[in-house]
């Protein structure tokens, strides 16, 4: 009996150990280094790669589709670059004519839900015109931009679109840069300010009729919704809606600017309808002018604080805003947070928020070419 059970305990382990010569080869087969081995064209690792994200081809339009008019005075071209994120963008180049050195820069963005072809243009154009090289980009997921899904905003690649933008733009060889700077228009003023907090390469940067998106999703207009009962609600509102978009394979959208305009709609409403909705500012690429963002796109902004650091940063700020403009309260809360005596605030009396987004009779457009003269140099 006892030699019976010897030989079954011999006969278990060497079973044992055909069972695992059987299996150890699975997980040597899963080791990148004989992966790379087996195959020395590719490196199946992917994570040994350190290149920048090639550039996507981008469906670009060649014909002048803006919602202003061509200026005689400045030389049009479109450029793509890509951002930290791997995500390709498309910008409008606008560069004084006849311009010879290198020239002081500025990229442009903006409003939030708009495309290039609206008032970024239109701030990039006038800059121009007064001596800087500009870009007006759109933003990752919008517009000529790559990036899906498409209409997807986010708190963290907004502000690094902004980055990315002067990385393309320190890297031209007509551009001086040490002489770069930023400017965003509507919720992209914000943005502009918190990629000025992030990135000292940007020396200079100008908020025009600005949001803080942040605070205005996670509190409501005027913080009329400023509770953890209503924010909590949103959330759950959204996160609901994730479930939906996932099982039906496609985002519903919010909706842009409302068409028609309701009866009792608050006259800032009424100024958007006025700007995205009619000849002045309508733009088949425009969130705003069409079906908007995705009704989740919002989520991130909720959780996600702008301008904690704002005492941190040392660079020119401006903040332009109408004392007219529903807006106003942001950038003067802003302005409060910044400190040293290059920040500078800009009331523009009698302004509305959209006033500022095309009426070159009210946008104080050589106050600002003064500013980057100041500080750009």
């Amino acid at each position: 009996m006892g030699k019976a059970r010897l030989y079954f305990l011999l006969l278990f382990c060497r079973m044992k150990k055909l069972l695992y010569a059987l299996l150890v080869p699975v997980a040597v087969v899963l080791e990148p280094a004989t992966l790379k081995s087996q195959n020395t064209d590719i490196d199946m690792n992917l994570n040994t790669n350190t290149l920048i994200a090639p550039v996507e081809t981008l469906k670009l339009t060649q014909d002048w589709d803006k919602v202003f008019p061509k200026s005689d005075k400045v030389d049009h071209s479109k450029v793509v670059f890509v951002n930290r994120y791997g995500i390709t963008l498309a910008a409008d180049v606008y560069k004084p004519k006849d311009a010879n050195g290198k020239l002081p820069a500025i990229a442009v963005s903006g409003p939030f839900g708009a495309v290039k072809e609206q008032s970024s243009g239109l701030y990039a154009r006038q800059l121009a015109e007064r001596g800087f090289l500009t870009i007006a980009f759109d933003p990752s997921f919008t517009g000529e931009s790559g990036g899906m899904p498409r209409r997807v905003a986010s708190p963290d690649i907004n502000v690094e679109d902004f980055s990315a933008a002067v990385d393309y733009l320190m890297n031209r060889g007509d551009v001086d840069s040490g002489k770069v700077g930023i400017l965003g228009i509507c919720g992209w003023g914000g943005i502009a300010v918190q990629a000025a907090i992030n990135d000292p390469r940007i020396k200079a940067t100008v908020a025009s009729t600005m949001y803080d998106m942040t605070r205005v999703n996670a509190n409501g207009y005027f913080d009329s919704e400023n509770s953890a009962a209503e924010r909590n609600a949103k959330r759950k509102a959204m996160a609901e809606q994730r479930t939906i978009d996932f099982r039906n394979g496609e985002y519903k959208r919010a909706g842009g600017v409302v068409d028609p305009l309701p009866d009792d709609a608050p006259q800032f409403v009424k100024d958007y309808h006025a700007y995205y909705k009619t000849p002045r500012g309508y733009h088949v690429r425009s969130g705003n002018s069409t079906d908007g963002w995705n009704t989740t796109s919002n989520l991130p902004f909720i959780n996600f604080k702008f301008f904690e650091y704002a005492d941190e940063l040392e660079s020119a700020v401006l903040i332009v805003h109408g004392d007219k403009a529903h807006s106003y309260y942001f950038g003067k809360d802003t302005f409060a947070r910044l400190k040293g005596d290059n920040k500078q605030m800009l009331t523009v009396k009698g302004a509305t928020h959209c006033d500022l987004y095309d009426q070159l009779d009210i946008i104080p457009m050589d106050e600002i070419a003064a500013f980057y003269n100041k500080y750009l140099k």
